[in-house]
């Protein structure tokens, strides 16, 4: 698999989107992910997007977006976010991406007034929608796997239930490693997800909240996990996965850290080509 990394590293440093671009290049990345808004993204960034990255040798696998409007209770708000990620699958063609990562909401209400059954209907019936419009593009929906208690696709079997039920071949599961320890999941419980996930990403964590540091900053115990990936035998990318450095001024280190650490334990595994 190749090794890359969500570009919002840099900029949630107030790293400018070449210069962040470049810096991921450098360092020696095989490819990058996107993290923009594509209903507001002007002509200029993304042909500075592009350019950047054909310059640099530095292919776009997914397009990152966070939709959790899809599962509101309102049907013009699940609409409204049909149409936004039909926005994201335009730009990941654009770009040349492999997918678009998609982020589903949480229940609301602590599953009490709205049946959670009501809800897992409207993400399937949206995201098959989005799926035959990404079929048009040759783009693929990549959704995450989240480790909080409410989310809708809080565990593997959740994910499988629901790549089931939605019955798309456009739509599959992305693997998060550190979301995978955080809701207590073995890597036994991967193979669950052959035939069906089709990204991955890697950070670490303390165990106990959301942390996306790293590897070798927390608690996870990376060897199991991608000796299990490897064996799903996906045609794909690992993408490390850093939020807000704990000192932005220092984030050319902080990405540089995680790319030795996630290097070694990849190439210990025999997962990285």
């Amino acid at each position: 698999m190749k090794l890359g990394i969500i570009n919002s590293a840099f900029d949630q440093a107030g790293v400018d989107t070449a210069t962040g671009l470049q810096h991921i290049a450098r360092i020696g990345f095989d490819c990058v992910d996107i993290f923009t808004e594509a209903m507001t993204i002007t002509k200029e960034e993304k042909l500075l997007i592009a350019r950047t990255c054909e310059k640099e040798k530095l292919p776009i696998i997914s397009v990152v977006v966070v939709a959790t409007g899809l599962i509101d209770f309102n049907a013009p708000v699940r609409e409204f976010h049909v149409a936004r990620c039909k926005k994201f699958v335009d730009l990941a063609e654009e770009f040349g991406a492999k997918n678009i990562l998609l982020v589903l909401g949480e229940y609301i209400w602590q599953r009490e007034v709205i049946p959670p059954a009501a809800q897992w209907q409207w993400a399937i019936d949206t995201c098959r929608e989005i799926g035959d419009y990404a079929d048009k593009k040759n783009v693929d929906i990549a959704l995450e796997l989240e480790p909080f208690r409410l989310s809708l696709l809080h565990n593997v079997d959740e994910m499988v239930r629901f790549v089931d039920d939605c019955q798309h071949p456009r739509v599959r599961a992305n693997i998060d490693v550190s979301h995978l320890v955080l809701s207590d999941t073995s890597p036994l419980d991967l193979k669950k997800l052959e035939g069906k996930a089709i990204h991955v990403h890697l950070s670490d964590c303390d165990g106990k909240v959301h942390g996306d540091l790293p590897p070798g900053r927390g608690i996870v115990k990376f060897g199991p996990y991608l000796q299990a990936i490897k064996e799903l035998n996906i045609d794909g990318a690992v993408s490390i996965e850093l939020e807000y450095s704990p000192d932005p001024s220092r984030i050319v280190e902080w990405v540089e850290e995680a790319y030795t650490q996630t290097d070694r334990i990849m190439q210990i595994a025999g997962l990285r080509g």
